[in-house]
């Protein structure tokens, strides 16, 4: 996969995952019997025993293999022509009738689950009980008993790479320490880095490196100007930072405050102007990484992107995503989790995604359900069982879409008793509005649960402070997890006073998108076109195009904000994107962007990065870097980038080096102290 630029996809078993790619080349087209706005079927006959159906990742009556009288079993490996069609794959045997859950569907009808033993026959609007201790997933290998933890049948996202050798290298590294100081600047005042690393032992470069896109002089005079401890909190009230011209000008993507009606009226209008919403989302998501105020909040933002996944190309996302960015993702960034977590199973984009509008009670589609409790809640080490997916899946049945807004079916939800870890409920309501309510108190109680404070809480730890956070912050940020029922601000304000992160200097490689808009950022790109920039026939404004040109580097990188099309979001380890094409690819883009080559925006000319530029090559070279990479080079990197002009240190030189200033700028900036954060 290094080859393709791309980070190489771990073996996790059975981790591929079944989306559905969008059937219509306008990304409008008119709803077909595949579209997954039109409303399911309507609820069959209770009187009439359903037959056992094939339920795919195509959905309910979109089986996705044929199948000859008398062939068997289809085939679900992973290798056949669809690829990742074959995840977790189950076969359930019951006497001489086979129900299989073909990639991330659970298919078992009412009436089939009545055949076993201590599971009564169920018809719609007819309370059971889902509790029976015999049921089985159908996997030899993992009973509904058994953890799949236990059995390693999957690997959450981060640890898979770290499995690896160079993993293991990498925790010799961890951060020690572990202690709380009274504040952000307390804890940077007291802490020293744990290992030798090339980058400054300055906490006020620390501090931007990791709560920012990348420090540039702005960011750093405001941090010095406010002190550790007023930065922190002011970044951490984003609503009273004040939009920058940069997000002002976001009113240029038109689709970006369009609702999914809206965009549906619209959409011959918006694919003559080549306005796609969904690339417009992450057009907007890339300006306010390069050029918003409120960094840290930017940050919580693509976390959250990476830990509670809706992939921006789903088929839907042109309609829905933008709305989950904004009412759900952005909404509750440095809020609440698990109201973040409510809204996002009652929102219509992770309803699509995850194929719960095909769900009901006489045919489960379990992909919501798993994935509430393997990626976005507890984790895969959190203590779930195949049978606990199980019956989430079937609580969460009547949930779904229709006319662009979510709905609830209660015609097609699963009345019974269910538990699920320590939830129990009789789930008998015959109130709509009561039997919706009870998937609300589920889906908080998971966001509260025990094994969900320590996933956030590592995730976060990885994140900011380290591939391999030792046991100690993580400890500290599940216990304030807990202690503030999930609300993220107490969680951050414990970990920028924890001496584990200010000890973590120089643990962190950026990842592809992190390189690039810190490339931006360090080098003062300006929101506004060159000059020198020639309107074409497009009917998109420069603004537009630009940051549509930087979507599209992103995506040769490998990663885009919302880019990964799988539900675990992208990993947050160095190892996971250790591909030598795509740093190079990144160094030419940061070549390019001192040249100013993409016209669409303002640069500053590269022999006018410093306003008095030194007289000679070695007192040039260091100045230059204090101005990129905020810090002065080793004196080994300074002989190599002197190498690269040609020249000495005592070589007189003038504003543009000789000649050579955009090689020198890119050789900064292809250093390690540019690449670390």
């Amino acid at each position: 996969m290094a080859d393709q630029n791309v980070p190489p996809r771990h073996p996790r078993d059975d981790r591929g995952w079944d989306g559905r790619q969008h059937p219509d080349p306008d990304a409008y087209g008119v709803p077909t019997a595949g579209d997954p706005y039109r409303p399911a079927p309507a609820y069959p006959n209770p009187t009439v025993a359903p037959t056992p159906q094939w339920v795919g990742p195509e959905g309910l009556g979109r089986q996705s293999f044929a199948q000859p009288a008398g062939a068997g079993l289809p085939n679900l490996d992973d290798d056949g022509p669809r690829g990742g069609a074959g995840r977790r794959r189950a076969l359930v045997a019951l006497g001489g009738a086979a129900v299989v859950a073909g990639g991330a569907a659970f298919a078992m009808s009412p009436r089939v689950r009545g055949l076993f033993a201590d599971e009564p026959a169920e018809v719609p609007g007819v309370a059971g009980d889902a509790t029976g201790t015999r049921v089985t997933d159908g996997t030899a290998a993992r009973p509904s008993g058994q953890k799949p933890v236990t059995v390693r049948t999957y690997t959450e996202q981060n640890e898979s790479y770290m499995g690896s050798r160079a993993g293991a290298a990498l925790k010799k590294n961890s951060p020690t320490g572990g202690r709380t100081f009274s504040g952000p600047a307390a804890a940077a005042k007291e802490t020293t880095p744990t290992v030798r690393t090339v980058l400054a032992k300055d906490p006020v470069r620390h501090l931007a490196s990791r709560a920012t896109f990348g420090p540039t002089p702005k960011v750093l005079a405001d941090i010095r100007r406010m002190g550790v401890d007023g930065w922190v909190r002011w970044q951490l009230d984003p609503e009273k930072i004040a939009p920058t011209k940069a997000e002002l000008k976001l009113s240029e993507l038109s689709t970006l405050t369009m609702d999914a009606k809206r965009l549906r009226e619209q959409r011959d209008q918006l694919n003559q102007r080549g306005a796609q919403p969904e690339k417009e989302m992450v057009d907007a998501t890339i300006a306010r990484q390069i050029w918003s105020d409120r960094q840290l909040y930017e940050v919580m933002v693509d976390f959250w992107n990476d830990f509670l996944h809706v992939s921006a190309d789903f088929d839907g996302g042109e309609l829905h995503r933008n709305s989950f960015d904004r009412d759900v993702i952005r909404k509750h960034a440095l809020g609440s989790y698990p109201e973040m977590l409510v809204a996002a199973n009652r929102h219509p984009a992770l309803l699509l995604y995850l194929n719960q509008n095909d769900s009901r009670a006489d045919a489960i589609n379990e992909n919501l359900a798993r994935e509430n409790l393997e990626l976005y809640s507890v984790g895969v080490d959190g203590g779930y069982t195949e049978k606990d997916v199980r019956q989430a899946a079937m609580l969460q049945t009547g949930r779904g879409v229709k006319d662009d807004e979510y709905v609830f079916r209660a015609e097609r939800h699963y009345k019974g008793k269910v538990k699920v870890l320590g939830f129990s409920h009789a789930n008998n309501f015959d109130d709509p509005k009561q039997a919706d309510k009870v998937i609300d108190s589920y889906i908080t109680y998971i966001a509260l649960h025990p094994s969900t404070a320590r996933y956030v809480a590592r995730s976060l730890a990885t994140r900011f402070v380290s591939d391999t956070p030792p046991k100690s912050i993580v400890d500290r940020l599940e216990r304030v997890y807990t202690a503030n029922h999930g609300m993220i601000k107490p969680v951050l304000m414990s970990l920028f006073s924890a001496s584990e992160f200010w000890a973590s200097i120089g643990q962190k490689v950026r990842r592809p998108m992190e390189y690039l808009i810190a490339t931006y950022r360090t080098l003062g790109v300006r929101p506004d076109a060159s000059p020198e920039h020639k309107a074409g026939d497009n009917q998109r404004t420069p603004y537009a195009e630009g940051l549509r040109q930087i979507q599209d580097k992103l995506r040769e990188l490998g990663q885009y904000p919302m880019g990964q099309p799988t539900p675990d979001g992208y990993p947050d380890v160095y190892v996971a994107w250790t591909s030598a094409g795509t740093m190079v690819n990144g160094w030419n883009e940061a070549g390019d962007l001192i040249a100013g080559w993409r016209t669409h925006f303002t640069f500053t000319k590269p022999e006018k990065l410093l306003a008095d530029p030194p007289a000679t090559a070695g007192a040039y070279v260091d100045a230059l870097a204090e101005r990129l990479v905020h810090q002065k080079l080793t004196a080994r990197e300074r002989a190599l980038i002197l190498g690269v002009a040609g020249v000495e240190a005592s070589t007189k030189v003038d504003a543009t080096f000789n000649g050579a200033i955009t090689a020198v700028a890119r050789a900064i900036l292809a250093s390690p102290q540019h690449h670390l954060r």
